[in-house]
């Protein structure tokens, strides 16, 4: 984190019909409600197409998740809380027979209307060809965002943008994505003629961007690397370690469920989180910030998670 920010750190994951809140102490509450904007990200990751509930009968699942209660539930959030993103973490394709019967565009319009803010590219989503993934771009309402593919020779040429800056109440959040090497990993004609660049170098010039140049207070990236591996392969992990001026990576792609955001030092010593849901929509990932973009001095506050 940038010594510009004050920050309060929460992981709210629950099943769909059920959310984590947090307790402030009051002494806590009253000072950040006078000097500090709350902002509260939103997210998922690995949806697959699960656009339904799992059925009363699934032995792991049974009647969680589905695209229903999480709008409900978002919707909930946002009743209450003024500053909101919704961010996803690609792999929205595939996995359920809607995605086969409609090629991604019942997913795209649902998240339309669940009024999602930005999402990345999953190697899933290239699973109709890169052409099927750009048929499915108008139906949705939000961006798609990625950094270290180079799309030039393809029909997405100038349709992903690399990041896009937000801003609520005076606080600019900027948010890029990364996306995981499809050589090896997808069918070469679905993605045709993508290149693939080194996600941490492309992560760290965009963050630099972000910070100095749009004057971002929180910069966010949605990343499909996967949270960790044991070989050498670039995660999320990696990616926080090996980087500068992200605040927060919203992880996809290894279906990792963290019960709450792992706290990695990166390449200033300074705190990086990362957030992974598991997958299927089972969860909604949230973490409120507390920023004040004029307060040079940073403080992290980490409180006790409730039900609700």
């Amino acid at each position: 984190m940038s010594n510009r920010r004050t920050f309060i750190k929460q992981s709210f994951l629950g099943g769909v019909s059920l959310l984590g809140a947090a307790t402030l102490n009051p002494f806590s509450a009253a000072i950040l409600k006078k000097n500090h904007t709350k902002i509260t990200i939103l997210h998922t990751n690995d949806v697959h197409s699960h656009i339904e509930s799992f059925p009363s009968n699934d032995p792991k699942y049974p009647n969680m998740g589905g695209a229903a209660k999480r709008a409900a539930l978002i919707d909930k959030i946002r009743t209450k809380e003024k500053n909101v993103l919704l961010l996803d973490a690609g792999d929205i394709f595939q996995g359920t027979p809607y995605f086969n019967m409609y090629g991604g565009e019942l997913e795209f319009k649902l998240m339309s209307l669940m009024r999602y803010d930005a999402a990345t590219i999953g190697n899933h989503d290239f699973d109709n060809g890169i052409e099927g993934l750009n048929n499915m771009l108008p139906h949705a309402n939000f961006p798609f965002l990625n950094v270290n593919y180079d799309f030039t020779n393809t029909i997405l040429n100038g349709k992903i943008a690399p990041y896009k800056v937000f801003e609520k109440d005076k606080v600019k959040i900027g948010v890029f994505g990364v996306g995981v090497e499809l050589a090896g990993l997808v069918d070469k004609k679905m993605y045709a003629e993508t290149q693939y660049n080194n996600p941490i170098i492309a992560a760290n010039n965009t963050a630099e961007h972000l910070k100095y140049n749009e004057k971002c207070h929180l910069i966010i990236c949605l990343s499909h690397l996967g949270y960790d591996y044991k070989s050498n392969k670039v995660s999320d992990n990696v990616l926080a370690k090996e980087t500068k001026n992200i605040d927060l990576i919203i992880g996809g792609h290894t279906h990792t469920f963290l019960e709450k955001p792992a706290s990695i030092k990166n390449k200033d010593n300074k705190i990086t989180l990362i957030n992974q849901v598991g997958w299927a929509g089972l969860y909604l990932g949230r973490i409120d910030f507390y920023i004040n973009p004029l307060d040079k001095a940073f403080t992290s506050i980490n409180d006790k998670i409730g039900v609700i």
